[in-house]
């Protein structure tokens, strides 16, 4: 134990623990410590595996500080990005505000905008198998239309056989009034 009557920590805990202390938090859980120093070391770690390799891409027996430079400038442009410019986002929040918002329906419960507007029209697609009926050879001309019915309901539409139907469903709400 130190002097102070605290239980020693490693210097880069003492050094996150100050850094917190100069932003004024002063009340946190001593796992954010622990956290932040998981985070610095990968950081770092990572930044210095970069390095290694743009030193090695340049064919130099060891790493300098140009490739930790040039590391850690990947690692900023990758990681972080600036926002854009206050007035492109202005001019963004202008145009988009144009737009009126679609009218609600009207009705119990929460008020939804028009149909055509949510998604709760048709959004997916069966593909059904057209079933093969094995006909035998005696068939008469009734059988024969029969049959044709039931493995083609349109048969106006002749689509080779084994070419899957596309059913469509409607997902409706249905509202009580």
């Amino acid at each position: 134990m130190a002097d102070g009557g605290e239980e020693e920590i490693p210097r880069d805990a003492m050094v996150i623990k100050e850094l917190l202390k100069s932003m004024s938090v002063e009340d946190y859980e001593p796992r954010v410590v622990n956290q932040f120093l998981e985070l610095l070391y990968r950081y770092v770690a990572d930044v210095l595996t970069d390095a290694h390799v743009y030193s090695e891409h340049a064919s130099k027996s060891t790493v300098d500080s140009d490739d930790v430079k040039l590391a850690i400038q990947s690692k900023v442009n990758f990681s972080f990005s600036q926002p854009p410019p206050r007035e492109v986002l202005l001019e963004l929040a202008r145009s988009r505000n144009k737009v009126p918002l679609p009218k609600s329906i009207a009705g119990a419960g929460i008020p939804l905008p028009p149909e055509q507007d949510t998604l709760i029209s048709p959004n997916y697609q069966l593909a059904i198998p057209r079933r093969q009926i094995s006909q035998p050879a005696e068939e008469t001309e009734e059988d024969e239309e029969a049959t044709d019915s039931i493995t083609n309901p349109n048969p106006s539409r002749d689509l080779p056989q084994g070419t899957p139907q596309r059913v469509s469903f409607p997902i409706v709400a249905k509202h009580p009034r």
